[in-house]
């Protein structure tokens, strides 16, 4: 019995990696951001690609494929699965999750209250945008991932200025969206074309991420994970667990994902879900459903919860129940991923040397750190198409959240990096909200 891992890069890598014995496995797909991986991007098809997995199967063993890849994995591994009869979420399910302006239609009808105002913008990439849009609005693409060129705009000219790209930049957009778009046609055409940018009413409150799976048609809760932003932006400052977000709208948020998940035909694998709560209006809204893990979580849950999201994948790609999965000992009361970006398009940031990497892993030996160097045209593209440039992530588990602070203003210091709180004065008490427990562990 072996396994197929598509699109296997950062978390993922690792979090695999962690069950390579009990689950054997092989990997298959391109890395989007390096190079010369990254050339198969200008003829990549994903007929073609899951067309020729299928032949090798056999050969390769494959018993179950799985993904957590946005862009081009968790549509691919969909497709092989359908394609080989193995386990895995409906195709349709993952193209109405990852079509944003189909997901809102979806939305409206399922679960008004959890919804936006929401538009397609009627207008070509570069092309003049309409008069009489209603601003501010949050614009951003049918398609994509990362947050990539997804802003708000408080008037025409900005919203113009944000829609216009150069002929390479063009390209790249084209070649991301249309893998999407040739599947989209084929299986969902009610959609309309990914090849546009819609407008979104904005959303105030607070930013969290429902996890969970579907089992035999039974969604079930794992966990809600905090997302702290840096101050006047969209940028994702840290993600933090347990969360603060109280057990009564823990459920309310699954129960907008049940009808979601419901209504599109999601069947079977993990989800994760983006929305706001405002407490000023107490409203709970929708950012999108995401039709695979959260893997930058996974390493969190493992720490604070005992359960490991990459684990539960390979199961369901079994078609196995992650319920009946062991629960390690927690090692940790909480956890966070902290995102370190720069705001300053003329700001120069150093990778830590490797003087400074050893100290912090013989510092903090189970810490989890991602560099992302890069180039000045690569950097320029990043606050073009994001607002910011990301530059390293650095995960860390500690035994309350006051402790997880001091640990991360250490190894902040240590790696030369300005620790990602806004304010490294403030002192949090550390918060106990009661988690949301897995479905089939309530009773417990």
């Amino acid at each position: 019995m072996s396994s197929l891992v598509l699109f296997n890069y950062d978390w993922d890598a690792q979090g695999f990696a962690r069950h390579a014995r009990a689950f054997p496995f092989d990997t298959a797909g391109f890395d989007l951001f390096s190079f010369p991986s990254n050339v198969q991007l200008a003829r990549f098809d994903l007929h073609r690609f899951v067309e020729r997995l299928a032949k090798q199967a056999a050969a390769k063993g494959w018993t179950a494929v799985t993904s957590n890849h946005e862009q081009f994995g968790a549509l691919a591994a969909a497709m092989l699965a359908e394609r080989m009869g193995w386990p895995g979420t409906p195709v349709k399910a993952v193209l109405a999750c990852q079509h944003k302006l189909y997901a809102r239609e979806v939305l409206a009808r399922v679960c008004p209250q959890a919804n936006c105002g929401f538009d397609r913008l009627e207008a070509a990439y570069g092309q003049p945008v309409p008069q009489g849009l209603t601003y501010p609005a949050f614009a951003k693409p049918v398609k994509a991932a990362f947050s990539v060129l997804a802003r708000t705009v408080h008037n025409r000219d900005e919203l113009q200025a944000h829609t216009r790209f150069s002929a390479w930049e063009l390209w790249v957009i084209r070649h991301l969206v249309e893998p999407f778009e040739r599947v989209v046609r084929e299986r969902l055409p009610q959609a309309g074309s990914a090849h546009s940018l819609m407008l979104e009413e904005p959303m105030q409150g607070q930013q969290y991420n429902l996890d969970g799976y579907v089992f035999n048609r039974e969604v079930r809760p794992i966990g809600v994970v905090d997302a702290v932003h840096y101050p006047g932006t969209n940028a994702f400052m840290r993600f933090e667990l347990p969360s603060r977000l109280a057990p009564a709208l823990q459920a309310r948020a699954l129960e907008v994902a049940r009808r979601f998940l419901k209504a599109v035909g999601f069947t079977h694998g993990l989800f994760n879900m983006e929305f706001f709560y405002d407490a000023a209006s107490d409203s709970l809204k929708v950012i999108e459903f995401n039709p695979r893990m959260a893997s930058q979580f996974s390493d969190l849950y493992l720490q604070v919860q005992g359960i490991d999201l990459h684990e539960f994948a390979l199961a369901l790609a079994h078609g196995q129940d992650p319920a009946l999965l062991p629960v390690r000992q927690p090692s940790a009361g909480a956890a966070a991923s902290f995102v370190y970006r720069s705001l300053n398009e003329g700001e120069v940031v150093s990778m830590p040397s490797p003087e400074r990497k050893q100290a912090l892993v013989q510092a903090f030996p189970k810490a989890m750190l991602l560099e992302f160097g890069k180039n000045n045209g690569q950097r320029a593209r990043d606050f073009k198409w994001l607002g910011s440039y990301r530059y390293g992530i650095l995960h860390l588990a500690a035994a309350n959240e006051w402790q997880l602070r001091q640990d991360c203003l250490r190894a902040s210091d240590m790696l030369g990096w300005p620790a990602p709180y806004a304010d490294a004065r403030h002192q949090p008490v550390p918060r106990t909200h009661e988690r949301l427990a897995p479905a089939s562990r309530l009773s417990t």
